[in-house]
């Protein structure tokens, strides 16, 4: 497994003042717990660090995958997806601002008429798009979306701890499950086929916790 940065620093912090508490880690990297959440539950799912209540973290010397990762690491996106929440490329950022908040969700996928991926629209794109002087029934998503090549994906086969690493690392909160297909033109397209988010992440955990009690 690949370690971020952050993480590095974090293993040898941890090595050097075993036990230590997330508060203490966070003020030595000058950052703030809720920041180094993600962080430390990766190295500890992953094995390389253990956590206890009330003492700390700790670094483990010999390392196994713990069980959850080991689980995680057999599962696919494609057996945890959930339905995805679309809205046509051709629909105004009105039209996104009714569907992203009577369905409750962080943000729309954005797709053609066949369902090919065209782009991402989070509540933060739609907060920005009310701040400018617009009609928003008359201006496009397109306007407010990211676009391809800048987003972030995932395929039903991909492992879920994957999938999980690229939501920590991209800070996003939704992954398009895609099927990738080459066009008539000769270009790699992706229909969309599910959404893969940090509330499946969460059902997820919940899920494997009550398999193990």
């Amino acid at each position: 497994m690949e370690l971020s940065g952050r993480q590095k620093r974090i293993v040898e912090i941890v090595k050097q003042s075993s036990p230590i508490t997330g508060e203490k880690i966070a003020a030595i990297l000058d950052s703030t717990r809720a920041t180094l959440r993600p962080d430390l539950s990766i190295l500890t799912m992953t094995g390389i660090l253990d956590a206890r209540p009330r003492v700390g973290y700790s670094f483990r010397e010999k390392q196994k995958p713990s069980p959850i990762a080991a689980q995680m690491r057999e599962l696919r996106v494609g057996g945890c997806k959930s339905v995805p929440v679309v809205i046509r490329d051709n629909a105004s950022i009105h039209d996104a601002i009714v569907v992203i908040f009577t369905q409750n969700v962080g943000s729309l996928i954005v797709v053609d008429e066949d369902k090919v991926l065209q782009g991402i629209l989070t509540r933060k794109d739609l907060l920005k798009a009310t701040l400018g002087k617009y009609d928003l029934q008359q201006v496009p998503v397109g306007i407010s979306m990211t676009r391809m090549p800048n987003i972030i994906v995932t395929t039903p086969d991909e492992p879920v701890l994957d999938a999980v690493r690229k939501l920590v690392q991209y800070q996003v909160n939704t992954l398009p499950v895609v099927e990738g297909f080459v066009d008539e033109q000769g270009e790699e397209c992706y229909e969309v086929i599910g959404r893969f988010s940090k509330t499946n992440v969460s059902k997820l955990f919940l899920e494997i916790a009550d398999l193990r009690l």
